[in-house]
């Protein structure tokens, strides 16, 4: 079969971290952590960042969906029972970080989303209430967002499930 490729996307504070771990622990997958979070934590206690932090965000991301393809089923078995790899975030919440942001997203993220791309989305509504964070910074538009993210999802052609917490 492969691997199996799962994102988790959706506006902050919407429990795509919680929904991920979950998964990966109930279905015996690989969790690839946010790494845009771990990031910024290190640029504590300022959490600013510039245009080229969140290049290098996204070329990690990069990073890990290329070593994710040339390894294969090699490696994930090792870590796992199953063929799984459940992306807590992914490119698309990068790619509109640099829309959003500033305006315009480097062509290597566009390029790497139709390279590497998920075997299915998990969007997570924003139906639960804000939690403040410091790297958190959009509590006012979380369904511009979600809007945003889900159009991303469609124009790739990728199947994708709406995750409502109120339905839980």
């Amino acid at each position: 079969m492969g691997i199996y490729k799962i994102g988790i996307i959706g506006p902050e504070s919407t429990g795509k971290s919680t929904l991920a771990s979950y998964l990966a622990h109930r279905y015996d997958g690989v969790l690839v952590p946010e790494y845009a979070r771990e990031y910024m934590e290190k640029l504590a206690p300022t959490y600013e960042y510039t245009y080229e932090d969140v290049v290098h965000i996204a070329r990690t991301q990069v990073e890990q969906l290329q070593a994710l393809n040339t390894s294969a089923d090699q490696n994930i078995t090792k870590e796992s029972s199953n063929d799984i790899v459940i992306f807590d975030t992914e490119l698309i919440i990068t790619k509109v970080w640099f829309l959003h942001k500033y305006g315009h997203c480097p062509d290597f993220v566009e390029e790497a989303l139709h390279s590497y791309r998920m075997d299915v989305y998990l969007l997570c509504y924003p139906d639960m209430q804000w939690i403040p964070d410091p790297v958190r910074e959009n509590p006012n538009i979380r369904e511009y967002l979600f809007d945003w993210y889900e159009k991303e999802i469609k124009e790739l052609d990728i199947p994708y499930y709406i995750i409502r917490h109120t339905n839980c």
